[in-house]
């Protein structure tokens, strides 16, 4: 939503958008849009109305993370509006270079240990499916 403030778009799909999952006896309505770190319905972490959001997803090939992050130039050009690159050097190197992308790109602080410890989950989960179809 480029043009429109953060805050103006979070109070306008807040309640109904199509990425909310809603269901009885949950007091937070999860999210399921593409940026979403923590998968919450809420303006911290929603990826539609901030001009700079990271996301991780797990690499197409099955060895590693795929990491997307937007940019703030071409937000009127949807199709230029996202970046990707796949990190598959080891968890640990991986991990150390996305820390670095996220300090030295200046995206926000609070979401660096949200963001990590998402990226861990997919690495760890990665390595274990490939270590148990070893022989």
């Amino acid at each position: 939503m480029a043009g429109i403030p953060a805050h103006l778009s979070w109070a306008i799909i807040r309640n109904n958008n199509a990425f909310l999952v809603k269901k009885r006896n949950i007091k937070k309505p999860f999210s399921t849009e593409p940026s979403n770190l923590s998968n919450l319905a809420s303006f911290r972490f929603n990826g539609l109305i901030h001009k700079k959001t990271l996301g991780v997803e797990p690499a197409k090939e099955g060895k590693g993370f795929q990491l997307v992050w937007k940019k703030t130039r071409n937000q009127h050009k949807l199709s230029k509006l996202t970046n990707k690159t796949t990190m598959k050097a080891g968890p640990r190197r991986s991990l150390y270079k996305l820390r670095r992308f996220i300090v030295k790109n200046g995206y926000r602080k609070d979401l660096t240990k949200v963001t990590i410890s998402t990226t861990f989950c997919f690495a760890s989960v990665l390595n274990n499916v490939s270590l148990s179809r070893l022989p």
